[in-house]
């Protein structure tokens, strides 16, 4: 129940420290991709890149200091996800170029501008993050299968949705 569908609306208090970032999701379209050598091979083993829109509570206070066990602890403070539209993707050098030119920008309800970003943070190419996690999950005995989703990071900074943000609601645009 934590992934959205475009135009669901949220309460902006879901959470203790509600934010919003630009993420991106991938689909997984074939069981081949456990085998992938190459970018271009990773590539096939996907059916759609998908605009994500994260929503993540960031329970602890602001001035914590944490470490990846303490994000780990809490899924990285994981509650809610917007999905957007799936785009097909070409398991081609064309696809790889789009997957890493995708830009995010982040409106409030006003159309005013709060962050941008551009998949590039994912590790340096979308396609890094994704054999990243796909070889994580095989060294815990887990293979990706047709129809899983993947998380493959934030691509802007996160955006506090706090009441003192004064922040009515959150656009999120995809290019690339």
């Amino acid at each position: 129940n934590m992934l959205l569908e475009d135009g669901d609306t949220l309460p902006l208090d879901f959470g203790s420290r509600p934010v919003a970032e630009g993420d991106l999701m991938v689909r997984v379209g074939s069981a081949e991709i456990n085998q992938a050598e190459t970018d271009l091979e990773l590539l096939a083993g996907l059916d759609a890149v998908i605009p994500f829109l994260e929503l993540p509570d960031l329970i602890y206070e602001e001035d914590a200091i944490l470490n990846a066990g303490a994000l780990v602890a809490v899924n990285m403070g994981a509650r809610y996800g917007v999905l957007g539209e799936p785009m097909d993707l070409k398991a081609e050098e064309q696809g790889l170029e789009q997957l890493a030119s995708i830009r995010v920008v982040l409106k409030n309800d006003q159309g005013q501008f709060l962050t941008e970003g551009d998949s590039t943070a994912l590790l340096g190419h979308p396609i890094n993050a994704l054999r990243w996690l796909r070889d994580t999950l095989h060294t815990q005995g887990v293979d990706l299968r047709p129809g899983d989703l993947l998380s493959l990071g934030a691509i802007t900074a996160p955006v506090s949705l706090a009441p003192t943000a004064n922040i009515g609601g959150i656009e999120a645009q995809y290019f690339g």
